[in-house]
């Protein structure tokens, strides 16, 4: 990979990409529109026309990294190309990281190594994917980048992440442990269930897509730790990987506890709420009278995780006594071919 490389951004959107490309490029230098200037720090804000940076930029950088357009890069580099043993790679990201595009210098500058760096880096992205273990990243990225075998499993989540013709190096598999074979340098695995086999670990990318609801049924006096216990507790039982949790749902009661709010800013996890006319409506396998009697429905925790996620229930309602149920539902997504 190149040693100087430069990202240069002109929409907001475009510098929180950028930012995640400097986690796994620290050296890099980012370039961003000043009119976009906020706290964020490593950041180089330019006031210039961009035509005149993107000029003074291909002159001092090995690798440039242009968050826009293809067709604005192309306009801004034309006049500038030189010869492809010196002019530095230029690699094109649109502003939604849905595309990483090899624009110059593919093979003598690197563009194609770092646009298939950034690409690992990059999957999901648009679906708020986690990944798990950044510290393989690079690693598979290299086997990418050296076109060897790759094997990818998925079991859940959206499965439109790719939106062009798969490299050729690329295979989907339908059995896990078929990336555990030696015909594959390297797997990309996405999904929601822990994975505790130490050789699909080692040579895997693990993304988590966000796949699951968490219902829950709380009282006044339930706490961030009773919250924060039951669902970890429930999660880890199960096999479940607590970065695919999607949102939490619940019953709408005007006012929740303070511990709710906490616990969803702590680990940004959104909320969704639900009136008890609506909850009532919903079908569960554990009705509760007692619930009934103090909530105006039968069902809050598997009620709520069902109406979000439209989904399959997996967890049925776990109680803790005296406070919280959790029950948890999986988000159904379309089969359609990647």
């Amino acid at each position: 990979m190149s040693s100087k490389v430069a990202i240069v951004c002109i929409t907001k959107n475009g510098i929180n990409i950028s930012k995640r490309i400097k986690e796994k490029i620290p050296l890099a230098s980012t370039y961003a529109l000043s009119k976009h200037k906020d706290s964020s720090d490593g950041i180089i804000w330019f006031e210039k026309n961009t035509k005149i940076m993107i000029e003074e930029i291909f002159k001092e950088y090995d690798s440039i990294i242009c968050i826009f357009s293809l067709g604005a890069v192309i306009r801004l580099i034309s006049n500038l190309l030189v010869d492809k043993k010196t002019d530095p790679a230029v690699i094109v990201i649109d502003d939604k990281a849905n595309f990483v595009i090899s624009a110059l210098s593919g093979h003598l500058g690197g563009a194609n190594s770092l646009s298939k760096h950034i690409a690992v880096d990059l999957l999901g992205n648009d679906f708020k994917w986690r990944i798990e273990n950044f510290e393989n990243v690079t690693k598979v990225s290299a086997h990418m980048v050296n076109e060897e075998k790759i094997g990818v499993y998925q079991d859940t989540g959206e499965t439109k992440w790719w939106n062009k013709e798969l490299p050729k190096n690329v295979t989907i598999v339908d059995d896990i442990d078929e990336l555990k074979s030696d015909n594959f340098r390297a797997g990309l695995i996405i999904s929601d269930k822990i994975i505790t086999d130490q050789l699909l670990i080692g040579k895997s990318v693990i993304y988590r897509p966000k796949s699951l609801v968490v219902g829950l049924g709380f009282h006044w006096d339930t706490t961030q730790k009773d919250i924060e216990d039951g669902i970890m507790k429930v999660l880890k039982e199960n096999g479940l990987s607590f970065l695919s949790i999607r949102n939490l749902s619940t019953i709408d009661r005007g006012k929740s506890p303070a511990s709710l709010g906490s616990f969803s800013d702590k680990h940004g996890i959104p909320l969704e709420f639900f009136e008890k006319e609506k909850l009532n409506k919903i079908m569960v396998p554990n009705p509760s009278d007692v619930v009934k009697k103090y909530e105006g429905t039968s069902s809050v925790s598997e009620a709520s995780s069902i109406l979000s996620s439209g989904g399959e229930l997996i967890i049925t309602k776990q109680k803790f006594p005296p406070n919280l149920t959790v029950a948890v539902c999986r988000i159904n997504y379309p089969k359609a071919g990647i």
